[in-house]
């Protein structure tokens, strides 16, 4: 009898498409699920005997695989420690605490009013000593200076039980992403290759090698934010989901939940925003392939997406902040772009176009691409946004901080990095042109305070630079009752140009307050066309800020009634090295009451740790979040029902003084 051969396929067809995804999405085969099966002449046919294949064909296909691939990394690409240059000194990472620490060293007094809470803040702190450089036979690239790991730092207020003295407790750690755990627990040693800055055929390899590796390709560094959303706390950077965070612990809990299908595990805004009335999160997602841009709104309980759509922008435009109004979303889109197609051609994958269009689209908060509405603007750069609100129904005005280039990515290939920063942070003339024609580099970094209004009926813009233009601010802050609404007062971290330019980097060495608008006889807003008043306090010389926050008092008449929080380095109190080449040096947490005015008496906890400058994102990414939030009878989200029913649809900023009960205080806009 002639043995009629049978080939069983384990679960898969010959029609199918083949994968797009790298080997680390090859299929799990067990030996429950894959067999050898043989006919015989000592039984019928439809009998048969089933032998199992002991080994798992795929899973060591894959192994070996993944093997080569890293015994070629190993052996092409060096990884070197970039060099810091002595001005930029604090910058260099620090060592995980491992557990809360009580400081001790407090110069005044809290006030009896000042919330218990958790003063937050998230930097970069990169692995293994620093951020890389990698050479290999494709020639060099490296990480930029905001991409060191995230690490969040945290100080916990709490009244003794005496009810008269403070305890507070300092401590930090890094935020345990998939790359983090990747690189710092499993391999202990750097991994992922540089993507962003060096010659185009390094950052090809680099990307097209992290993607087939790890299946993305960046590292999810997570140093960027930390917001709340329905109680729920969340690390954050540019091109990832977010990571729940344990705010009692700083422990990493995992990535958001949301679900995948309606955001696609689409990277998500650093900086999104509430909305004011519905509390809805308005959020972002910006990426280098169609479709570039998606906005969407995950609703108050942060279960659910209840919209999304696709932006349909022209080109990959990394826009860093999304803003919002009472009925409208603020979409900013300037020339800093992500391109594939330039990097094929030789050129960078990101880079900022001083001679490429900005525009402004305003989007109707549930609108499709077609309903925004897009305004033409000088071009600018603009990474932050003070607030945006409606003005007489027809308008929409924007407050951000604009400046005539863009600190990310840095210069091109072959440039000096350094003499590139430095020119561009050098006041020359004292004053900054907006959109000079003349070529003119001197200080297109410095980042001024500006307005832009809106019209929705006309099409018409109106910009102007809201105060003097020798006064340089960025990382800009509000009291966020007032988020998307009309607000008298901001806040920003002013900008040392002589320090910036002496040290190629961000430094800001004091704090500013502005006065947008005045009341008018009917208790409006009005704005004109003067510039506003704008009060500076200066810190001590070589001492710079970061992480500036407004913290509202609880039962606070008026919209500045409350505190700015700011932790404060002196660069010359760094006295010592480590054999770990970690500094040892300290930093301040100072408090100013913000009613009064900024230079008036104010509170400082010395702490005995140093706290890096890290991404300088952090200046935007710092809370102070009630801890007594697990002893309210009622949830977090209950309790902002019961505000929203008793706020007027008017919003006037006679009602907002009395919204007092909010537990969370955030600087994420």
């Amino acid at each position: 009898m002639m043995m009629k051969k049978m080939i069983i396929l384990p679960n898969c067809s010959l029609n199918q498409k083949p994968s797009i995804h790298p080997p680390s999405k090859l299929p799990h085969f067990s030996s429950s699920n894959l067999s050898i099966i043989i006919p015989t002449e000592k039984v019928k046919k439809t009998d048969r005997e089933i032998i199992p294949l002991k080994v798992d064909v795929f899973k060591k296909l894959k192994t070996t695989w993944m093997k080569l691939l890293d015994g070629f990394v190993d052996s092409v690409f060096e990884f070197s420690d970039q060099t810091l240059h002595p001005n930029q000194i604090n910058f260099a990472p620090v060592e995980e605490m491992g557990s809360a620490v009580t400081v001790t060293n407090i110069q005044g007094t809290l006030p009896q009013d000042f919330p218990h809470g958790v003063y937050i803040r998230n930097g970069g702190n990169p692995l293994f000593g620093g951020l890389k450089w990698v050479k290999s036979i494709f020639g060099e690239s490296s990480f930029i200076w905001v991409e060191g790991e995230g690490m969040l730092h945290a100080l916990y207020f709490k009244k003794a039980s005496n009810g008269k003295s403070w305890e507070v407790l300092y401590n930090n750690r890094f935020v345990e992403t998939d790359s983090f755990r990747l690189e710092k627990l499993e391999k202990k040693r750097p991994c992922f290759l540089p993507t962003v800055e060096g010659d185009s055929v390094a950052v090809l390899f680099a990307f097209l090698l992290n993607w087939v590796r790890f299946g993305k390709f960046n590292k999810d560094i997570s140093n960027t934010n930390v917001f709340e959303h329905s109680g729920k706390f969340y690390s954050i950077a540019e091109n990832h989901l977010p990571h729940q965070i344990d705010i009692n612990t700083l422990h990493t809990l995992g990535n958001w939940d949301l679900d995948a299908t309606a955001w696609n595990n689409r990277p998500f805004t650093s900086h999104p925003k509430k909305a004011p009335e519905t509390g809805e999160l308005v959020i972002m997602g910006v990426t280098s392939t169609k479709p570039f841009m998606e906005v969407g709104i995950i609703s108050e309980d942060g279960k659910r997406m209840v919209h999304k759509v696709d932006v349909k922008l022209s080109r990959s435009s990394l826009s860093h902040e999304i803003g919002v109004t009472k009925r409208y979303n603020v979409i900013l889109d300037y020339a800093l772009t992500m391109d594939f197609n330039r990097l094929i051609r030789g050129g960078p994958f990101l880079k900022y176009d001083k001679e490429g269009y900005s525009r402004i689209g305003v989007m109707p908060r549930y609108g499709d691409s077609d309903s925004i509405k897009w305004f033409n603007v000088k071009p600018n750069c603009c990474m932050h946004l003070f607030n945006c609100f409606e003005l007489n129904q027809h308008e929409v005005v924007v407050w951000g901080c604009r400046a005539n280039d863009s600190v990310i990515p840095g210069p091109e290939k072959g440039l000096n990095k350094f003499e590139w920063f430095s020119q561009r942070f050098n006041n020359q003339n004292n004053k900054i042109v907006v959109n000079e024609e003349e070529d003119n580099n001197g200080g297109s970094l410095l980042p001024v305070a500006y307005q832009w209004r809106l019209n929705l009926r006309t099409g018409e813009v109106k910009e102007k630079c809201l105060i003097h233009q020798s006064i340089f601010m960025d990382f800009p802050f509000i009291n966020l009752r007032f988020t998307g609404l009309p607000n008298k007062f901001g806040y920003a971290q002013l900008l040392h140009s002589s320090a910036s330019s002496n040290s190629g980097m961000f430094k800001f060495g004091g704090l500013a307050k502005l006065q947008f608008q005045q009341h008018t006889s009917n208790d409006e807003f009005s704005l004109d066309d003067e510039e506003i008043k704008v009060e500076c306090h200066m810190l001590e010389e070589n001492s710079y800020c970061s992480g500036a926050s407004f913290v509202p008092r609880e039962n606070g008449e008026e919209e500045d009634d409350g505190w700015i929080i700011a932790h404060v380095h002196n660069e010359i109190t760094n006295t010592s090295q480590t054999n770990k080449n970690i500094l040892t040096a300290t930093t301040k947490l100072i408090v100013w009451a913000a009613l009064a005015r900024i230079n008036s008496p104010h509170i400082i906890l010395r702490l005995a740790w140093r706290m890096p400058w890290g991404s300088l994102h952090c200046n935007k990414s710092c809370n102070l979040v009630s801890i007594m939030v697990e002893d309210e009878k009622k949830s977090d989200y209950e309790s902002r029902q019961q505000q929203q029913e008793a706020w007027s649809d008017e919003r006037t900023v006679k009602g907002m003084k009395n919204n007092n009960n909010l537990h969370h205080y955030h600087c994420i806009g």
